[in-house]
């Protein structure tokens, strides 16, 4: 598992502050990364162009931090190959159940106070907090 250290934990989170706030100020919109990449599901809709370019630009990014700081990103997650789609849906569900995900709620939602995106944030820690409890119990 990579070791990052505070300094480099705020520094991303002031980078994605930053990236919200370009976002609000650029295009009027809140960053919502589900809402952003939705949209990608229909192709002949004017604003398809820029969701794609910001959708891509996180998986460019992602690929492009090892190389660039020499630091490789390290996930293991053992789980049989069926568990991915169910996961999926479940968090597309949860989005919409929520009108939102961690990044418009817990971003940008609570940077405006809205008391929406406070209830949802202190919602998704805490079923964070009891997935991890859960599994740690069943695992061991």
């Amino acid at each position: 598992m990579a070791n990052f250290s505070f300094l480099s934990a705020f520094s991303g989170g002031i980078i994605i502050g930053f990236a919200a706030l370009l976002m609000f100020l650029g295009l009027g919109r809140i960053t919502e990364i589900s809402s952003i990449a939705g949209g990608l599901l229909k192709p002949f809709d004017e604003q398809f162009s820029w969701r794609l370019i910001f959708i891509l630009s996180i998986v460019v990014g992602g690929a492009v931090y090892p190389l660039l700081w020499g630091r490789e990103i390290v996930v293991d997650v053992n789980a049989p190959w069926f568990i991915y789609p169910i996961a999926g849906l479940l968090v597309g569900f949860g989005t919409r159940m929520g009108s939102g995900c961690t990044s418009g709620h817990g971003i940008c939602g609570v940077a405006r106070f809205s008391t929406r995106s406070l209830v949802a944030t202190m919602t998704f820690i805490l079923s964070a907090m009891v997935t991890h409890g859960l599994y740690s119990a069943i695992s061991g």
